[in-house]
């Protein structure tokens, strides 16, 4: 199958019908589904009939667009998948997102992935802005986009229809962000001898 990126330890490849299987064994786990649906697992028959099709529709807008299933390179191991789309709510941003089995939490791939992606983004595919959202008490993906160098930009409260059920506290949230202009000076570059 072709690897769409890949870092020292993780490749992405695009998703596919037979992904369902793997995708309902990480969303089977609390620990994982805790930000998303209060631990709750999402049937296998709602991944094959609604959510793995509109995963799967994001690969007919581009192909620098959508989410992937991430590997281990050695072994190969499916552990999760990662995400660049449009923002939700503002459609002329790039959302980058990811969800990785806990097994493999604390080894420092949603951080190597995310920025294998955030760079991908700027330089290759030239998007102006890329940002990340996570619920307030989500610490470990907010380290994340912070060790991504995504910054801070503001608090903001989900929808109640997005995360039904939920109180208003509970879906406090933030965002993080930051600017193709931003990455471009902020990278080194070597110097000319």
């Amino acid at each position: 199958m072709h690897r769409f990126l890949e870092t020292a330890s993780l490749y992405l490849r695009r998703l596919i019908p037979e992904d369902a299987p793997l995708l309902a064994a990480l969303d089977s786990d609390p620990a994982v589904m805790q930000f998303i649906s209060k631990g709750e697992a999402t049937p296998l028959e709602n991944i094959e009939a609604v959510i793995l099709p509109r995963l799967l529709s994001y690969y007919t807008v581009s192909e620098t667009v959508g989410f992937w299933a991430a590997h281990t390179r050695a072994p190969d191991t499916f552990v999760g998948w990662f995400h660049l789309r449009p923002d939700r709510f503002s459609p002329d941003e790039m959302e980058l997102g990811y969800r990785l089995k806990r097994a493999v939490w604390g080894r420092g791939y949603a951080t190597e992935m995310s920025r294998a992606l955030i760079d991908r983004g700027f330089t290759a595919w030239e998007y102006d802005r890329i940002i990340a959202r996570a619920l307030v008490g989500n610490a470990a993906s907010r380290r994340v986009m912070e060790k991504c160098g995504l910054r801070q930009e503001g608090f903001f409260t989900y929808p109640a229809d997005l995360l039904p059920g939920w109180t208003e506290a509970e879906r406090s949230a933030v965002k993080y962000g930051l600017d193709r202009a931003q990455y471009l000076t902020s990278m080194v570059l070597p110097t000319q001898e």
